[in-house]
């Protein structure tokens, strides 16, 4: 491109030189007149802007799923979380964990999280809520509510814990999306998630944009894709669920540690900020009222 712009730039030179040297005078053409028609552009219409509303059919999809977990007496899963974080070259890096929880409504919660990063568990007993580290032999206790929202709550604000499917085992799931539900609607089906047939629906609930596969026969969530609209970067976060347990029986002494009466004690709030990436709310996360 270089190259060609001097060529062109020399021959122009070249022309005037010649031109000047012959005596010949240039005489200015009269400009022709441009219909008025041609001359006043007549601009595109913008693409109007996409809204999708709130559809029905996604409405009674997610309220579906909602009342199917609001109802079980225990539940037990598998989460595996996949999230993004900003590495030093530019695009993200992928974290996960690993979590195996079970529920005991409305009082009992275990949650062991294993993965890529340091073991921990989570307990609640409806008295009070222990959060240990297995691998340093630490353990945090204190005094809990005498409910899961509200001790899910307490852990995010005394001790900035944080669980990625809470909205998963809160009593009324569908409250928490419906407080601040913006949009909906239905995509379709899919055949690959959970090895079963899912129902797709998008939403955007205050500042999160949710796509959601759930299950067409049992209501249950199997794939949870979020991105936090307040987030400049667009992490993405994808919460996978699996091995789903309903209203089956949960032995007595699942919400207690063994391990923990030999780990030191420390004191329970939020951990060093130095330490490594983890799973965390985006900038200005809310939990939920209810919670």
């Amino acid at each position: 491109m270089i190259n060609e712009r001097l060529l062109l730039r020399a021959t122009f030179v070249a022309l005037g030189l010649l031109l000047s040297a012959n005596g010949i005078a240039q005489q200015s053409q009269p400009a022709q007149k441009t219909p008025k028609a041609a001359a006043k552009r007549v601009p595109k219409a913008a693409a109007p802007t996409f809204q999708a509303g709130i559809e029905p059919r996604a409405v009674d999809l997610l309220k579906g799923a909602s009342a199917r977990l609001a109802a079980a007496r225990t539940m037990a899963f598998t989460a595996v979380v996949s999230y993004e974080s900003p590495s030093r070259l530019g695009p993200p890096l992928v974290y996960s964990t690993k979590s195996q929880v079970v529920m005991q409504r409305p009082d009992k919660l275990k949650i062991v999280t294993l993965g890529d990063g340091p073991p921990s568990e989570f307990y609640y007993d409806g008295k009070s809520m222990m959060a240990l580290a297995p691998a340093e032999n630490l353990v945090a206790v204190a005094d809990a509510p005498p409910t899961i929202d509200a001790a899910l709550q307490k852990a995010y604000d005394t001790a900035a814990i944080y669980f990625p499917f809470t909205d998963v085992i809160v009593t009324d799931p569908y409250k928490d999306i419906a407080d601040g539900l913006k949009t909906a609607f239905y995509i379709g089906q899919s055949g690959v998630v959970g090895n079963t047939t899912t129902d797709m629906v998008a939403y955007v609930t205050g500042d999160v944009f949710v796509q959601a596969w759930i299950g067409t026969q049992d209501k249950l969530p199997r794939r949870i894709y979020a991105v936090y609209l307040n987030d400049r970067t667009r992490l993405r976060h994808v919460l996978e669920l699996s091995n789903w347990e309903l209203d089956a029986a949960v032995p007595a002494n699942a919400f207690v540690s063994a391990s923990a009466a030999g780990a030191a004690r420390i004191a329970f709030e939020p951990p060093d900020a130095k330490g490594g990436p983890g799973m965390k709310p985006p900038p200005k996360f809310k939990p939920a009222k209810g919670q």
